[in-house]
């Protein structure tokens, strides 16, 4: 079914299409019925993940006691209703809607990139268009570069798919329709953004008019090998194809129909480590150096079955297993489980998206999670969501959909999560011991701590109150924070007493896995091997280490998503060097290859003994996502303690707030060149006067251990005494740096001046 109808619930239907009796609900699309039952319908402006559009007419059908034509994409059956999708009427009608989409439309199908996938071509060849009856005086429409993709209005054929998507998926908002009759055009009203979301918009395009713009008359579509994989980005391992020719990756594409891509997903693709031939020599010092390791340090750029395989050598050898921002991610949804019972949090993407009302808390969402961004503005497009956006900074990304900015002090996470459990659940059915920790909150000082005002509760109380289908996204503000476990609980009563569809979104790259699959330690100690990470042995597949490692592109194994699913992940490029399973063998951990791990990963964590051969990638023709499977939810024993909110001591000053610009998340996504950008210490006029700073100044702080040296910048969007402080250009040591995500800025300008306060 159609996502933006997937929450249909309507009485049961039978209707009949082209002499096929088919059962459905009340509520659907006589389109959405035949495509469940696989009886095709034409269709050319129809996007099944966007409100259909209605511009081509091409699904056009015939019910019985129905005067005239009907679009199917948008009229809802009835029960008993007889349909018919094809008659020479019909075909007449759609033979002469495809000559209106030829008139002028230049035939330079031999040099256009759509060539091969073009659904102007395909239903030029179905509707038996020969030759052309009229013609319209030709316009002269050059082509546009917007950056990331390209429009060619002499292609365009109006469809609209581009701009529902830019408005209803990635929420950018940056492409409009200009009305004119036979001179409408579509418009890119913010090309000063360079939206590397628009390559969605491109994705959705029917024919050449949108295209990635590196990748114009570089291949045919019919040259390259789609090889199927997920993203390893961001952390929600969304369906991705690398398209491969020559072994080299051309461009990335996705099931645009039912599936999303970000900017990092769609052109942050070229970081494979190439040209590795197997060190022996190099081999050995790495056996040895696990031989005498006290500790492993990792990232989260790993599959699952690295993960295990880590995993299974701190079990043989003794050693200590670190990754910070997992191991903070563990510990939080450990604490979570006491309350909700179950290892896993209950929220998923899809209910997100069906939400009537949002809250987000601890997270710049936009810049953490955007597939989960892109499913708020689907549920404020389509149900006129509530989203109230609780943080220190306000984000002007989100200005579009946002209905109320609840801004709390920094540190105050915790008494933000008291204060929304004592707005929220009151009048719901909660333990006594829950009602005696509410009524002991003292909400006059944590309003004053937190800084968020009785009235703010109260209006965000109200705006609730006829709505339907809640959802919490957290983030990870919360899982450094001090206070995280009591942080955890007050969420965790949301989903469990007030029936809030609650994500908890892990840190970027296959954190989530991590933290399932991997018994993480607090502390390291002694002689250490680093995985992507800092350590002195060091295996890198960013191609700095003392061994090499193969890139996620260049691995066959298995991801575990945000939405709680394991997916695929297949090899796109070459690899000609070792791999971790082949240490792991020196070391008596046998497996002939990798994957071998994939159906030993831990059932007590939901997982399942499914060979990596076996796992599904695919989307069925209504949209239902057959990619993997969803992890099991475990059930654990519930003990509601909830302490008293702890005062911490106020963050004063300049402040600046690790998160990388829009698309980047690790070092992989800084070595991809169409993603190129410069990491700067970003901050508004307020903070560069807090900071006494001035533009194009540059400084040197340290934080968690790690020198930043940063080129400061204003941002006239931004507000407050809070600076965003990237670390994708970090390289091995971004792993390093997973503390609380705000730091007071102490910091030397080149002239050895001391800025700042030491009081940490």
């Amino acid at each position: 079914m159609s996502i933006h109808n997937s929450i249909s619930t309507g009485k049961p239907i039978t209707v009949t299409i082209d002499g096929k009796v088919c059962q459905s609900t009340f509520g659907k699309t006589i389109l959405e019925i035949a495509r469940e039952n696989d009886i095709y319908i034409p269709t050319m402006c129809y996007l099944t993940k966007v409100q259909p559009i209605g511009s081509c007419r091409m699904c056009v059908v015939n019910v019985e006691g129905v005067d005239g034509m009907i679009l199917s994409c948008q009229e809802k059956a009835v029960d008993g209703a007889v349909i018919t999708t094809n008659n020479s009427e019909l075909y007449q009608e759609r033979q002469n809607i495809m000559k209106l989409y030829g008139v002028n439309h230049p035939l330079e199908c031999g040099v256009c990139d759509k060539s091969g996938e073009c659904d102007l071509q395909n239903k030029t060849l179905e509707f038996d268009l020969s030759e052309q009856d009229f013609t319209a005086r030709d316009q002269h429409r050059p082509v546009e570069n917007w950056g990331h993709v390209s429009y060619d209005p002499s292609l365009c054929i109006m469809c609209e798919k581009c701009v529902r998507v830019s408005t209803e998926i990635t929420g950018d908002e940056a492409l409009k329709v200009k009305f004119g009759g036979y001179g409408s055009t579509i418009i890119n009203v913010k090309p000063e953004k360079n939206y590397a979301s628009l390559g969605e918009a491109a994705a959705a395009c029917p024919v050449g008019a949108l295209v990635q713009t590196h990748f114009k008359y570089t291949a045919n579509a019919w040259e390259m090998e789609k090889i199927p994989s997920a993203c390893p980005h961001c952390g929600g391992g969304c369906q991705m194809y690398y398209e491969v020719k020559n072994n080299k990756i051309y461009r990335v594409t996705n099931n645009f129909e039912f599936s999303n891509l970000c900017g990092a997903g769609r052109f942050g693709y070229d970081y494979a480590n190439e040209g590795v031939a197997k060190d022996e020599a190099a081999f050995n010092r790495a056996v040895e150096a696990l031989q005498k390791a006290k500790s492993i340090r990792f990232s989260n750029m790993i599959s699952n079955e690295e993960a295990l395989i880590l995993q299974k050598l701190k079990e043989r050898l003794g050693v200590k297993l670190l990754n910070p921002s997992a191991k903070a991610y563990a510990d939080f949804m450990k604490a979570y489980a006491s309350v909700s019972g179950s290892h896993l949090y209950n929220g998923t993407l899809k209910k997100l998206s069906e939400s009537e009302g949002i809250i987000v808390l601890g997270s710049r969402i936009n810049n953490d999670a955007p597939t989960v961004k892109y499913h708020m503005n689907m549920a404020s497009k389509w149900h006129r969501a509530r989203v109230i956006y609780m943080h220190p900074m306000e984000d002007s990304e989100l200005q579009n959909i946002v209905t109320q900015f609840i801004k709390y002090e920094v540190g105050s996470e915790e008494g933000a999560a008291a204060l929304l459990a004592s707005t929220l659940l009151p009048g719901k059915e909660i333990p006594a011991s829950v009602k005696e920790a509410l009524d002991d909150l003292d909400i006059g000082n944590l309003s004053a701590e937190s800084n968020i005002g009785e009235e703010e509760l109260e209006a965000l109380r109200k705006s609730l109150l006829k709505k339907h289908r809640f959802s919490l996204v957290v983030g990870e503000d919360l899982y450094a924070h001090p206070r995280a476990a009591q942080i955890a609980k007050w969420i965790a009563l949301l989903e469990k007493y007030a029936n809030f569809n609650v994500i908890c979104v892990p840190p970027s790259g296959n954190a989530m896995g991590v933290s399932l699959i991997c018994d993480l330690d607090e502390e390291s100690e002694g002689y250490s091997v680093g995985y992507n990470a800092p350590g002195d042995f060091v295996l890198s597949a960013l191609g700095d280490g003392d061994l090499d490692m193969p890139a996620m592109n260049q691995q066959e194994g298995t991801l575990t998503t945000l939405d709680k699913r394991v997916v695929p992940m297949h090899v796109a490029l070459p690899y000609g060097g070792y791999v971790l399973n082949d240490i792991a063998n020196a070391l008596g951990i046998k497996a002939t290859y990798t994957i071998d791990y994939t159906p030993q990963l831990p059932e007590v964590k939901g997982y399942q003994r499914v060979a990596f051969d076996d796992l599904p990638d695919y989307f069925d023709a209504v949209g239902n996502e057959h990619r993997g499977y969803l992890l099991s939810p475990q059930a654990c024993e519930t003990v509601l303690e909830l302490e008293e909110v702890e005062e911490l001591d106020a963050f004063d000053g300049a402040i600046v707030y690790r998160c990388d610009p829009v698309d980047h998340f690790s070092a992989f996504t800084a070595k991809s060149p169409l993603l190129n950008q410069e990491a700067v210490l970003v901050g508004s006029a307020q903070f560069a006067a807090a900071a006494k700073l001035k533009e194009g100044e540059t400084i040197t702080f340290e934080i968690d251990g790690i020198r930043f040296n940063r080129l400061f910048k204003i941002d006239t969007s931004m507000k407050g005494t809070i600076a965003l402080n990237p670390t994708f250009d970090m390289g091995l040591s971004a792993s390093a740096v997973s503390s609380y995500r705000f730091s007071r800025l102490v910091y030397e300008k080149f002239n050895n001046e001391k800025i700042g306060s030491n009081d940490e």
